[in-house]
């Protein structure tokens, strides 16, 4: 079953859309992560470009306005960067909203319709805070 992963800001802004591909209808919010990090990995890792535009930062990775610029262009751990992307979630790096319900654990299961849409949140730390 194909399903819509959107990126948005808190306004509900997309910013990213893409679609993953379950094969149960029933899955947990550790496998919704888990996917999304494992297909946004092996894109990167097919075409080395210049920026990783993912969920979580990649190790040896400087932040900057057009993704994630890795110094000099290698391959990323798809491993590392779900176990990143696993503690983000658990220490509120971002959180999940499936079909506007804002999922709580990673063991939570989620049900899965056609129309069903992931969205994730990315929240981003106050400055000075």
């Amino acid at each position: 079953m194909k399903i819509l992963i959107k990126d948005e800001l808190l306004s509900g802004k997309s910013v990213y859309e893409t679609e993953l591909d379950f094969s149960n209808e029933i899955i947990t919010v550790k496998d919704i992560i888990t996917e999304r990090v494992k297909k946004e990995v092996e894109e990167y890792n097919k075409k080395l470009p210049a920026y990783f535009n993912g969920l979580v930062e990649p190790m040896e990775a400087e932040k900057t306005l057009n993704g994630y610029k890795l110094k000099p262009k290698k391959i990323i751990d798809a491993e590392k960067q779900i176990y990143a992307a696993l503690d983000a979630f658990q220490k509120n790096g971002f959180f999940i909203l499936v079909d506007n319900y804002q999922a709580d654990a990673l063991e939570e299961e989620i049900e899965l319709k056609a129309k069903t849409t992931i969205s994730f949140v990315k929240l981003t730390p106050l400055i000075g805070g």
